[in-house]
């Protein structure tokens, strides 16, 4: 009759598979109570009140854009926007400016200045990538009034900007 040998219990499956589970869950555990404590909530804003006051003041200049009568249609590129006034007065109209607000991800808002050409057509660069939902707001550089509107980028058709 032969006598089975006996493993030591570190060179056997079972153990190991039973210490692995609690170890990697505690792992796990700590890199999110780590995210959770040095990461930043870039959504959540730390004074209501004035947000709420300068929301107050973006409709000001949202009635100043529909008073004016400025419609404009905006066209999209590789890597350039361009911009042409359909009707209304902008002022000046040496320059504008366009902003895009990520719909989740502040860090990837950024700023367009679009200079007239001899055509009437206002242009700038972009230099970034541009895909998703973007906020889109259109503005004088006095900021007398704005247009804004929430698109979804790339549009290989023009996108009417109305107040």
């Amino acid at each position: 009759m032969q006598v089975a040998e006996k493993q030591s219990w570190y060179k056997q499956f079972w153990p190991w598979f039973l210490i692995v589970i609690p170890l990697s869950s505690m792992v796990l555990s700590f890199s999110m109570l780590h995210l959770a404590f040095n990461g930043e909530d870039s959504l959540v804003q730390d004074d209501y009140y004035n947000e709420g006051r300068a929301i107050n003041l973006d409709l000001h200049k949202v009635e100043q854009a529909r008073l004016r009568n400025i419609e404009t249609q905006l066209q999209f590129d590789q890597s350039s926007v361009y911009l042409e006034i359909i009707k209304g007065d902008v002022g000046d109209g040496s320059a504008l400016t366009l902003d895009f607000f990520h719909a989740t991800q502040e860090f990837k808002d950024f700023q367009v200045t679009l200079i007239k050409d001899a055509k009437g057509l206002y242009r700038g660069s972009i230099d970034q990538a541009i895909d998703g939902k973007w906020r889109i707001s259109l503005h004088p550089h006095d900021d007398s009034w704005k247009i804004q509107q929430v698109v979804y980028l790339p549009q290989s058709k023009a996108v009417l900007l109305v107040p």
